[in-house]
């Protein structure tokens, strides 16, 4: 639907969002006026990244874009599960230290969500770096009379907290943890805050003995710790909503914070019905999707279903959308061609209808296809100021959901140096971790082959035990522990600009500045 004059655009209607614990649709009210907090529940670095994985922050992307787009400040954390059950398996599987299998697909889960065009997260926190936030946590539990310890584990006693079940809408008498048996557990349906230490583990000292964390206690730690004892929203997968944030709500509440006021859950990828899972093997992982499309073609097929719908992956309707994205940007560049350049214009209301009524992504994008026909007819019949606002209004609604085709990030011209530069990160990260593993192992003539081998190719490397750094021609990237980005700017004698980076120390994190 082609705008023809300003009245039409942005007629503004209240955001309303999906509340999950409710079960109903919310007028949204931040806490505190031009301000919304976020904690989206990140990932458990047991592997690399699939797109199951990648549609739950390319959504969470969309929420906080539209939220910018009027001015509004989001402090969005976005966890990192550093330490559990999956990643000690699969790491000692391997044959390599839990921490760096950790860090390895940290690393590869940042690289996709920057691939596929996601703001980073103001905060990264990992999970190892906030014990002492979890060890405070346990202990007001335990003061309150809401958890116990038995034989060096710490669990929460569902049975002393009546509200437990409001989120998923369980019912107290049929709760199952699912959680292995466990002889210190007064009752069943009691969950687990801290595992006591066990031979080949690592663990953390506590008051009731070393350990570590339980995932439930990770994220009400690391959330709370960042977003004060209430926030705006909470959310993640719907496979979440029980155990985890039932278990995350009622220890957060049981310790007197009131904690998230709206919950939010996208829900899946599926593959012949069922569920994109690892353990069931039916996996797309990130750089096997970029082989079929391009990284913005297919952002615009996670964008493209509402986030609660489930996506049933198909190469079928990966070929739509690559289509349907292509229409969208050939009238921009045909525009652009005949007109002269064209700047992001101001949104159709039936676009910022479709956004405040619970991010409806399908209706957006029809208004964003009917502007595109709109806007061809003007074209044709030689009405270059109407093709022009349509191809501005376009612009405006597609930055909203990360699919500007005139960006910087998606532009054709700018394909090639953005893939050179991903490709090149790759490499310097895979033979920093090669160089790291060499000397965690003490093969120091191996480590010094590939610091040589670095060298040559102008590359200069700081290793540490929580950090691998590495420079070009004065550029700094990070590899590991917790930043925004990670991808190098390559200006040759260029200074970049300096960006906030997050730096874990032994019970938190702080805060410096570096060179992007």
């Amino acid at each position: 639907m082609y705008c023809p004059d300003e009245g039409a655009y942005h007629l503004r209607v209240s955001l309303h969002l999906y509340d999950t614990a409710t079960r109903s649709l919310r007028a949204f009210q931040p806490a505190r006026s031009g301000t919304v907090s976020i904690y989206e529940c990140g990932a458990t670095v047991q592997g690399a990244p699939h797109l199951g994985h990648i549609r739950g922050a390319v959504n969470f992307d969309v929420l906080r874009r539209w939220l910018e787009h009027d001015g509004t400040d989001v402090l969005h954390v976005r966890n990192v599960t550093d330490i559990d059950d999956k990643v000690l398996a699969k790491a000692a599987a391997a044959d390599r230290p839990w921490w760096e299998w950790a860090s390895t697909h940290e690393r590869e889960f940042l690289d996709a969500y920057e691939t596929l065009g996601c703001l980073p997260a103001s905060i990264s926190p990992r999970a190892t770096g906030h014990i002492t936030q979890m060890i405070e946590l346990m202990q007001r539990l335990i003061d309150r009379g809401h958890a116990y310890a038995a034989n060096g584990d710490v669990y929460f006693a569902v049975a002393s907290f009546p509200e437990y079940g409001a989120l998923s809408g369980q019912k107290l008498d049929e709760v199952v943890q699912g959680e292995s048996a466990a002889t210190g557990k007064r009752d069943p349906r009691d969950f687990t805050l801290w595992k006591g230490a066990k031979p080949g583990e690592p663990s953390w000292p506590t008051p009731w003995g070393p350990g570590r964390p339980g995932w439930h206690l990770e994220c009400s730690a690391m959330s709370t710790y960042y977003l004060g004892p209430e926030f705006d929203i909470h959310g993640g997968g719907l496979d979440l909503v029980f155990p985890h944030h039932e278990n995350e709500q009622a220890q957060s509440r049981a310790a007197g914070d009131a904690f998230s006021r709206y919950w939010m859950h996208w829900s899946w990828v599926t593959m012949s019905g069922e569920k994109m899972s690892k353990s069931l093997g039916n996996v797309m992982s990130i750089p096997a999707m970029l082989t079929k499309a391009r990284a913005v073609e297919l952002r615009y097929y996670l964008v493209g279903p509402h986030y609660r719908s489930t996506i049933e992956y198909s190469d079928t309707a990966l070929d739509e959308a690559v289509t349907a994205y292509g229409r969208i940007e050939n009238f921009v560049q045909r525009v652009v061609q005949q007109t002269g350049s064209v700047e992001p214009g101001v949104l159709c209301a039936d676009f910022t209808a479709a956004m405040d009524d619970d991010l409806s992504t399908p209706s957006a994008l029809a208004a964003v296809h009917s502007t595109v026909r709109e806007g061809n007819v003007a074209l044709d019949n030689g009405d270059q100021d109407g093709a022009r606002g349509a191809a501005g209004s376009v612009r405006a609604m597609m930055d909203v959901l990360g699919l500007d085709p005139l960006s910087d990030r998606w532009s054709r011209s700018s394909t090639a140096d953005n893939s050179m530069q991903q490709a090149l990160d790759v490499l310097v990260g895979h033979l920093l971790e090669e160089r790291q593993r060499a000397r965690a192992e003490r093969d120091f003539a191996t480590a010094d082959l590939l610091r040589d081998r670095l060298s040559k190719a102008g590359v200069t490397d700081n290793l540490g035990p929580e950090l691998m750094q590495w420079v070009l021609d004065r550029v700094t990237c990070r590899v590991g522990n917790v930043r925004l980005s990670r991808t190098c700017q390559i200006i040759s004698g260029q200074q970049p600009p300096t960006r906030r980076i997050i730096s874990r120390k032994s019970s938190g994190l702080t805060t410096s500045q570096h060179p992007q």
